[in-house]
Formats: C-alpha cells, sequence, structure tokens
C-alpha cells in the first residue's frame, strides 16, 4: 500500500503538476486506487498564489485561463470531469479505481456536522456512478462517527488547536478506519480480502 496523495493539490492541479502521471507509470493490472478530492477544489480557478479550483459540477463545462501562477494557457474542466478521468485511466491500466467523497471538516450546525451531501459529496458520487466505479460515502460515514463522539470530544482529540481541515494522528486514525467500513461496505472486493488477510 503506498500513499501517493499531495497536501495542497486539487483534483485538477494532481493531474496538471504530474502527481497523477506518477501514480501511473507505477499502476499495474490488478492495482486498486482510491481517489479523494474535493478540499482544494473550491479555491479560485486562476490566481497568482495557487490557481488550483475547478468547475462546480459533473458536467463538460471548460473554462480557457492564461494561469496567473504558471503563465500556461490552461482549459479547466469541471471536478466530475476530473475524477472521471482518474477513473478512466486507471480502468485502461487494468487498475480498479474506488472513489471517496471528502472527508468533513470541523464545522458543525448545533450537534450535526455539515456535510458535502449537495456539492463535492454529490459530485463524486455521479462521477463514480457514471463511470461504474465504486464509491464510499467517506463523507457521511465520518460524519456519523463525528456525531457519536460528539462536538467536543471531536474538537478536542480529532483536530488541532484551531484547525478545522487538517486532523491530527488521533484524528486521522479515526478517519482510517472510517475507509476500512466504507470498503467492507462495498462487498465482494478483493481489496477488501486483502485487508482482512492483512489483520494480525
Amino acid at each position: 500500500m503506498e500513499n501517493r496523495a499531495w497536501g495542497g493539490t486539487s483534483s485538477r492541479t494532481f493531474q496538471t503538476q504530474g502527481f497523477w502521471e506518477k501514480v501511473l507509470a507505477d499502476l499495474k493490472s490488478g492495482d486498486y486506487v482510491i481517489l479523494q478530492f474535493g478540499h482544494n477544489d473550491s479555491s479560485p480557478l486562476n490566481d497568482n498564489q495557487r490557481a488550483r479550483g475547478t468547475i462546480p459540477g459533473v458536467g463538460d463545462e471548460t473554462e480557457e485561463i492564461d494561469n496567473l501562477l504558471t503563465g500556461v494557457h490552461e482549459i479547466v474542466r469541471t471536478y466530475g470531469w476530473y475524477i472521471r478521468r482518474f477513473i478512466t485511466d486507471a480502468r485502461a491500466k487494468g487498475a480498479t479505481a474506488i472513489v471517496c467523497s471528502p472527508v468533513p471538516r470541523n464545522n458543525w450546525n448545533d450537534d450535526r456536522v455539515l456535510r458535502t451531501s449537495d456539492s463535492y459529496g454529490k459530485w463524486a458520487a455521479e462521477a463514480a456512478r457514471v463511470e461504474g466505479a465504486a464509491f464510499i460515502d467517506l463523507n457521511e460515514i465520518i460524519a456519523r462517527q463525528y456525531e457519536r463522539m460528539g462536538r467536543t470530544k471531536v474538537t478536542g482529540i480529532c483536530f488541532p488547536p484551531g484547525e478545522r481541515t487538517h486532523t491530527s494522528a488521533a484524528g486521522a486514525r479515526i478517519n482510517a478506519a472510517c475507509v476500512v467500513e466504507g470498503l467492507e461496505a462495498l462487498g465482494d472486493c478483493p481489496l477488501v480480502r486483502s485487508l482482512r488477510d492483512a489483520q494480525p
């Protein structure tokens, strides 16, 4: 198992900055790729700081820009388009993509964690559905876990002081357990069997 995530990237910049190309170069038939993007996709499409945003939705809309950060003329696409490309690229290498919705931030409305079920969570699910890929609603699974723990405990244990996006090590372990829960819910998946075989 390898973690190829790269902090600060979006579904767009993970591809345009060459990180996905490196993943593809190492992918082999029978491999699994667990994908999750969304937190950074809501950033500006074009600015002189990160220029990493994507167009909201899952369609084929595009926007042409002269990237203020890189100086490159670029065609920016929808979040769902980039997710679909991950899936189709992986499949072309004989690998299986599993799409996850974004993990929830430490944002609450009273005792309820705010979800992305009307935005990136929905679009991730739709992109997976269109391409026939497995989908894990990690946003919902983790939000339910946080709500069972309660806002005070989550804020004190799962996140560093003042942080609402990046978890502590303890929060990361809770999120990882939720990923396993989501994988097990997929049913007869060879990856799940491998995880079970690896348990002590």
